[in-house]
């Protein structure tokens, strides 16, 4: 009869073999690894359904190393830990592709300033100010929408900062925080062109001296540091003939955040102007004139019963 030791040699040299303890090593070391990655799915990630496929994602590749590594075990074709090791990271990199993205976004986003808190931005056919830049997402109030002009819509929108690889990126405040904008004036035919001109020039020097001035030192700080040609930072009026009025065209430059209450102040100001002229600027809308009409023959006898 065999003794003890025996026995216990003979379990040692043939079922607790170096493979087999690689092995088990191996998967400990993927269980350990796809549970270290759902939890950083679960805390990472607030989208439910970029989390559910990321959650999913992950469970699948630690089934796939699983189905590797038994295959590779059982036919003793584990030989080379360096295959296994990258078939783990390649199969993390495609799981975790837009978290692995998100993340070289807000690198990105830091080291060549792209945006910043305070900013207004529009990125992804979604505008905002950022409120805050993190690891994983952009953080913006937005703007728009259903809401006339630039006015808050209450709305917290938080993106992946994987989208700055991904389109294009409109900065309003970067640099140079003025806009310009444009009013159109329709103005009945007849009426004088020249006071209608002076109207709408006194309203917006009066409106816009302080934004004209406060950005001539910034766009000259523009144009030294990027390949850009100067521009008229003054207020310029256009003149043009439609098919219904003379439509007088007003461009200016304006503080981003302000486009909204300086338009309704300049339309303000035109009109009570316009109205004090009596009649001789008068505003214009959409009119029908009635160039000819056909011959209209009536024929009013009547029939009388025999």
């Amino acid at each position: 009869m065999k003794s003890f030791d025996e026995i216990k040699n003979w379990v040692l040299e043939n079922l607790i073999s170096y493979n087999t303890i690689e092995y088990l090593v191996w998967m400990l070391f993927t269980i350990i690894i796809i549970y270290v990655l759902r939890r950083i799915v679960r805390k990472r990630i607030s989208d439910a359904s970029v989390k559910y496929r990321a959650q999913k994602g992950v469970e699948i590749l630690g089934l796939a190393i699983v189905i590797v590594l038994t295959i590779s075990y059982f036919t003793g074709n584990v030989k080379n830990l360096n295959l296994i090791i990258g078939l783990l990271s390649a199969g993390i990199a495609i799981t975790l592709q837009e978290l692995i993205l998100s993340i070289a976004g807000f690198l990105y986003i830091f080291i060549l300033k792209v945006y910043k808190p305070g900013d207004r931005i529009e990125i992804n056919g979604i505008k905002g100010d950022v409120i805050d830049i993190d690891t994983i997402y952009t953080t913006m109030m937005e703007i728009g929408q259903w809401v006339h002009s630039d006015n808050y819509t209450g709305r917290i929108v938080k993106l992946s900062n994987a989208f700055v690889f991904k389109g294009p990126i409109y900065n309003y405040s970067q640099d140079f925080p003025f806009i310009w904008d444009e009013i159109n004036f329709p103005i009945r035919y007849g009426s004088d062109i020249e006071l209608t001109k002076k109207i709408i020039s006194d309203a917006a020097s009066e409106t816009l001296t302080d934004y004209v001035s406060s950005s001539k030192s910034k766009w000259a700080e523009i144009v030294n540091k990027y390949y850009i040609e100067n521009a008229v930072l003054d207020s310029t009026i256009a003149v043009s003939l439609t098919d219904n009025w003379t439509q007088f065209n007003l461009r200016y430059i304006v503080d981003y955040k302000k486009r909204r209450i300086t338009k309704d102040t300049l339309y303000e100001k035109v009109g009570r102007a316009i109205q004090a002229t009596n009649g001789a600027v008068k505003l214009a809308s959409a009119t029908f004139e009635i160039v000819d009409l056909p011959d209209l023959k009536i024929n009013n006898t009547k029939q009388t019963n025999g």
